[in-house]
């Protein structure tokens, strides 16, 4: 997971039709109002001992794909930055029992028109993880259909942290695991120990970036590396930062700021060296781009993050690559939604609001994110093909490091 050459970390910024930009899905749930204690009701079974599932890892985020009675399979993303729990209007329908969700207000969150639009909770009867049980799960109704499409694969649910409190569950990145455990399971996890406060119903640890102390959030919804708030650190930066795309989240729009520290993060043991930084008025946060060198066991019983490095030594992150646009996906067309300022893209005369109708020469319909993202992180041009009435141009845009 940490080869002699550092890695070019390509970085498309597709963004949903939704509202939510990826890697945004633990702070833009974490923004409305929510319970602020568990569910009492909620029961699980927790599995006789350690049992590990398959999980899938696509634009480093976790999934994983359960199946317990004649319905699904259904796929979930499972998300420790988030302290609710989503699920699809079809799931809903099939699982959602009569009784209220009376610890789990409604949530007002903005629509991809910019539009309000209201969240409502439902109680669950029974959702399965392998022998695991998860009984009257209290969770928000969200359609993923937009968030489906831009991951080329039917995304059915979001599985919060607090829906995880009465097992021990490890995100095994390196061996694209899901590992459930009982919590009182007495074998010994291999790794790094971190204390968090299990009642702020997201682990936030500390870490240390230079010489100061940093509260962390452990969020494996988001596909970055550091999202850092820089308020009272004073960061130095040994490139950047500079504008990039517009982000669109669920409560609204905002440019990044991106860049490379000229200062070393120290995570449970481990150092990652200068990492790439974007900048954020939220809580600091670590995603996919970092934890994706992990296994991550988090006991919420105890209160303790065990952290298990793939490979000894400091974890180095490459360039992050871009093709200076971010989308919003539809079958027929990607409309660009921003342009970064001073890229290839925007010398080109590209505009938001621009229709792309093919890349390298194919219907967009056959692109996915993984496939995409991997263009970006390799080729040195990609061909876009924008529609302008009836007419398709051609534009040849050179890729380039975002962030050295």
């Amino acid at each position: 997971m940490n080869p002699p050459a550092a890695r070019r970390r390509g970085r498309a910024r597709y963004l949903l039709a939704a509202g939510l930009g990826l890697g945004l899905l633990a702070s833009a749930c974490q923004t409305p109002r929510q319970p602020t204690a568990p569910s009492a009701s909620a029961v699980t079974t927790a599995p006789a001992r350690a049992v590990s599932l398959p999980a899938e890892i696509a634009g480093r985020h976790f999934f994983v794909v359960t199946r317990w009675d004649k319905n699904g399979p259904w796929r979930f993303l499972i998300d420790t930055g988030s302290s609710v729990t989503l699920v699809s209007p079809e799931f809903a329908r099939r699982y959602a029992t009569d009784e209220t969700a009376a610890d789990m207000p409604a949530v007002r969150v903005r629509s991809a028109d910019g539009e309000s639009i209201l969240l409502t909770g439902v109680k669950l009867g029974s959702l399965s993880l392998g022998p695991a049980r998860f009984d009257r799960v209290t969770a928000l109704v969200y359609d993923f259909s937009d968030l489906s499409a831009h991951f080329g694969f039917k995304i059915d649910g979001l599985l919060g942290f607090p829906f995880f409190r009465d097992v021990t569950v490890g995100l095994d990145y390196p061996g694209s695991q899901l590992v459930l455990a009982p919590p009182d399971d007495p074998a010994p996890q291999s790794g790094v120990a971190v204390p968090f406060d299990p009642s702020r119903r997201t682990p936030l640890i500390e870490a240390q970036l230079g010489d100061r102390k940093l509260p962390l959030l452990i969020d494996s919804g988001s596909d970055g590396a550091l999202n850092l708030n820089p308020d009272g650190l004073e960061p130095r930066y040994a490139a950047g930062p500079r504008p990039g795309v517009t982000v669109s989240t669920l409560t609204g729009d905002r440019q990044q700021e991106i860049g490379r520290l000229d200062a070393d993060l120290a995570l449970a043991g481990t150092t990652v060296t200068k990492p790439v930084v974007e900048l954020t008025d939220q809580l600091s946060s670590v995603g996919g781009d970092i934890l994706e060198h992990f296994k991550i066991t988090f006991d919420q019983r105890r209160g303790i993050a065990t952290f298990a490095a793939a490979t000894p030594g400091p974890i180095t992150l490459g360039a992050q690559r871009s093709c200076g646009l971010s989308f919003r996906k539809t079958p027929a067309y990607w409309r660009v939604l921003s342009v970064v300022p001073g890229s290839p893209a925007d010398e080109a005369g590209i505009e938001s609001g621009d229709l792309v109708t093919r890349i390298n020469g194919e219907r967009v319909e056959k692109w996915d994110l993984r496939r995409f993202e991997t263009q970006v992180d390799r080729a040195p041009a990609l061909d876009f093909t924008l529609l302008n009435g009836r007419v398709e141009t051609t534009v040849r845009l050179a890729t380039f490091d975002l962030v050295p």
